[in-house]
């Protein structure tokens, strides 16, 4: 998994109960498209339930299937653009529906997104696959290189971090 760093957790096969691993997916060099990054480096400071483990898969898309291999739920975090909604905007999608994507033809790795890893991991992994896969959005405003999130990206990926954690908090945990 050469392109996908793990930001922080535990082994999952030394963790009681669910396996959850969340995933930030952009590049942090173009101002929004980085949300998916500082998002598990910001849950990261904050902490995490027992049994979360983050990982920053940065544009490596092949990185993300083999990452999903055993756990029993993926969070997927990217930026969206150009879905006519304004910059900020929050949007949850199934894993199922993203599965659906036409197959890419003339497979290229160094073009291999996660959501064309969605489909190859469910395809590779078969019973490994994860039962339970969420893919969060958040609507762009500036991918512009070199620039930082937009404050309202970046208010929209600290709403999202606190959902997140009290989500995956296992029943009667706090974060």
């Amino acid at each position: 998994m050469g392109g996908l760093g793990l930001v922080t957790g535990a082994d999952p096969a030394l963790v009681a109960g669910t396996k959850t691993l969340v995933i930030g997916c952009g590049n942090l060099l173009r101002g929004d498209d980085a949300v998916g990054p500082i998002l598990v480096r910001h849950l990261a400071a904050l902490g995490t339930p027992a049994g979360v483990r983050l990982a920053d898969a940065g544009t490596a898309g092949m990185d993300v299937a083999f990452a999903m291999r055993g756990q029993d739920r993926v969070v997927i975090v990217d930026a969206s653009t150009d879905s006519g909604h304004p910059p900020g905007t929050l949007f949850r999608v199934p894993g199922e529906r993203l599965e659906q994507l036409p197959p890419p033809e003339g497979i290229n790795l160094h073009a291999f997104r996660w959501d064309q890893a969605l489909a190859f991991g469910r395809w590779l992994l078969k019973d490994d696959y994860p039962p339970d896969v969420a893919v969060w959005l958040v609507e762009a405003k500036s991918l512009g290189h070199g620039d930082p999130l937009s404050t309202v990206v970046d208010a929209t990926m600290r709403d999202l971090a606190e959902r997140l954690l009290s989500e995956l908090a296992p029943e009667g945990d706090s974060p």
